[in-house]
């Protein structure tokens, strides 16, 4: 970014108190000059807001407007007000003018007096003090995904010169039939209903009919315990491709999980984010009908019949979302290797049942010849140690070199969570089921929230306890 010459902000001089009411405090500039929009941003320069609440009232104050003299900032407008937050805080919400440098430095020097909240620039852009601090941006609210979930890196409608369909002019043009949909929705709409063509739906049923085979010896308990739901309420059969708002709407009812119709591949990012909110991005085009057991993409075969079945199970689906938490406001590095152990836990993974070895990935799922070679006891499989794990090559285009066993779902969750403690994001993410949104927990006051929401829970868990033994006494 191109950085204009310094320039020398007001003085605290040039703000005067404009009313005083309840305890709240108005202030702003009444030297009357306002830089205009372009010109700040040729300066380098723009508007932004502060939030900060105070770790010492009376002298915090003091120190952090001392600061933003000292780096030369130019407050237009400070204000006291109720903290909507915390009931017993007052909150300061402080708009400035500043370079964008000047205001890292800043809010640096502001945590040793104060608990920055948010940071807004003035431009009408969502940001939050993370980015400031040159963290990577991330969904705060389900329907944030709107900003991330159309990024697509590979295939939508177009595809590689070795993708089956890609000399197929009708296979193409229907492709983009299913980008458009995808990329138009909006969260909160209805999944657009598909009217499959003849040959999708026996494709479809090729896969659907060779896997059945398998999965009675090959799948694990939690998936044969689901696919008859699926069939009695989704429609699941070999002459019917169900449709992703069906099974939305089971989702939610059996673990919460939603559907998002998605174009092609996302980043590992974008990914994961979705995880994180409980909702599963999903394909709704089929494979091309000349290689039937055979896709070099997720398509609605993969989805449907690999991923949707677990998905239904709640212990499978706290995993899943565990891991798209994690993930948020992570490197770069550290997202890349949370989406190693995702590739080699929910598209790859085994586990152990009755003495056994059973599937639950969903790659292995929806592949006939892999999920064959997985089990046949001639494959390489290593217990599941997401430290070790994460570090595996994930092959795309051929069978795996090695495969990762779980105990049990509780197991690989455990062990998700204490990796997940080793990840070098400054703050821990917790999600709020009620709004849909994530709780950023880095400050006393989101923290002393949390407790007392656990708290009232255990106070539930004693009550129902108590009327429990009551009900047992003679």
């Amino acid at each position: 970014m191109h950085k204009g010459s310094p320039c020398r902000g007001r003085s605290l001089d040039s703000v005067k108190s404009e009313k005083k009411l309840g305890g709240e405090v108005v202030l702003s500039r009444t030297d009357g000059q306002q830089e205009s929009r372009s010109a700040s941003r040729s300066s380098g320069r723009g508007r932004t807001t502060i939030i900060f609440t105070l770790k010492n009232e009376v002298r915090g104050l003091v120190e952090a407007l001392r600061l933003f003299q000292e780096k030369h900032i130019d407050l237009v407008h400070i204000e006291s007000r109720k903290s909507r937050r915390r009931n017993s805080d007052f909150e300061i919400f402080v708009d400035c003018d500043s370079e964008h440098e000047q205001l890292k430095e800043l809010t640096q020097l502001l945590r040793r007096h104060t608990e920055i909240l948010e940071i807004c620039p003035g431009d009408g852009s969502a940001a939050s003090r993370h980015e400031v601090s040159g963290l990577p941006w991330f969904p705060r609210k389900i329907s944030d995904l709107d900003l991330c979930g159309n990024r697509v890196l590979m295939y939508g409608s177009d595809l590689d010169a070795d993708h089956p369909g890609f000399k197929d002019i009708v296979y193409r043009k229907r492709r983009k039939y299913f980008t458009d949909l995808a990329l138009s929705y909006k969260h909160g709409n209805s999944i657009p209903r598909v009217d499959y063509t003849a040959e999708e739906v026996r494709t479809w049923g090729v896969v659907f009919r060779e896997l059945n085979k398998l999965y009675p010896s090959h799948a694990c308990r939690e998936y044969l315990k689901n696919l008859p739901l699926l069939t009695k309420y989704c429609n699941y059969s070999e002459i019917n491709i169900p449709q992703l708002e069906d099974v939305s709407h089971f989702l939610k009812e059996r673990s919460g999980f939603i559907i998002r119709p998605v174009a092609g591949y996302l980043s590992p990012r974008d990914f994961l984010a979705g995880l994180a909110f409980r909702v599963f991005h999903c394909t709704q085009y089929v494979r091309h009908s000349s290689e039937p057991l055979y896709t070099p993409e997720p398509d609605t075969c993969h989805e449907l019949l690999g991923h949707v079945p677990l998905l239904a199970e709640p212990s499978f689906a706290q995993f899943s979302q565990e891991i798209g938490l994690a993930s948020l406001g992570a490197s770069d590095d550290e997202v890349q290797k949370l989406a190693t152990c995702y590739f080699f836990t929910v598209e790859f993974g085994l586990c152990k049942q009755e003495g056994r070895m059973r599937a639950y990935g969903a790659g292995l799922l929806s592949s006939v010849s892999e999920l064959k070679h997985a089990l046949s006891g001639g494959a390489t499989v290593l217990p599941f140690e997401p430290s070790v794990t994460c570090r595996q090559e994930c092959m795309i285009t051929t069978f795996q070199q090695v495969y990762y066993m779980a105990e049990s779902f509780e197991e690989a969750k455990t062990r998700m969570r204490e990796f997940a403690k080793t990840l070098r994001r400054p703050f821990t993410i917790r999600y709020d089921p009620y709004t849909q949104s994530v709780d950023v927990l880095e400050d006393t006051g989101n923290i002393n929230s949390l407790v007392k929401d656990i708290r009232h829970e255990l106070d539930m868990v004693e009550d129902a306890l108590n009327r429990l033994n009551k009900r047992r006494r003679p």
